[in-house]
């Protein structure tokens, strides 16, 4: 079962807006890469520690997701492996293995944007964030501003399928 928020916060800040258009730049250069366009920003204390977008074909590496690569330099740039502080924004909705990461590092909030109903593990294919056996559950917000992170990745695919 999908479901839009998950925790204290109801809707979407202003911030969380910009935050998210921020991944949206990295989602764009990714896809000019000729990577899945998705990209992620973490903010802490409303500062952005990282930025990343997807690496999987330039890395030769399948876990090279946006989300993996920013909770990566997060950690390194705060010292930290545990991000209780921070907000982790992303333009899709994060994949099991992305899920899991999430949980790990203790991220305060996920926001993000289009659902992925193929492999999507914040509500849409299963939920691993909110998962209630597991020892953190960060709030989570999803679906906000989806349309921009929707239509970039279905152009992106139509353009593959020519």
């Amino acid at each position: 079962m999908r479901t839009f928020c998950h925790g204290a916060r109801m809707i979407a800040t202003a911030a969380d807006h910009a935050f998210l258009e921020l991944a949206l730049i990295q989602a764009r250069e990714a896809a000019r890469a000729g990577e899945v366009p998705v990209g992620a920003v973490i903010v802490c204390e409303a500062h952005v520690v990282a930025q990343a977008q997807n690496r999987m074909l330039r890395d030769s590496d399948a876990t090279s997701h946006a989300e993996l690569l920013a909770l990566r330099d997060a950690a390194k740039e705060l010292g930290e492996s545990r991000l209780h502080e921070c907000t982790l924004y992303i333009t899709l909705e994060p994949c099991a293995m992305c899920a899991g990461a999430i949980v790990l590092s203790r991220v305060k909030r996920v926001v993000f944007s289009a659902w992925d109903d193929k492999a999507g593990m914040a509500g849409s294919v299963g939920d691993i964030v909110r998962h209630p056996r597991l020892n953190h559950r960060p709030e989570v917000l999803g679906g906000v501003d989806a349309e921009p992170s929707s239509a970039l990745l279905r152009q992106f695919f139509a353009e593959r399928r020519g």
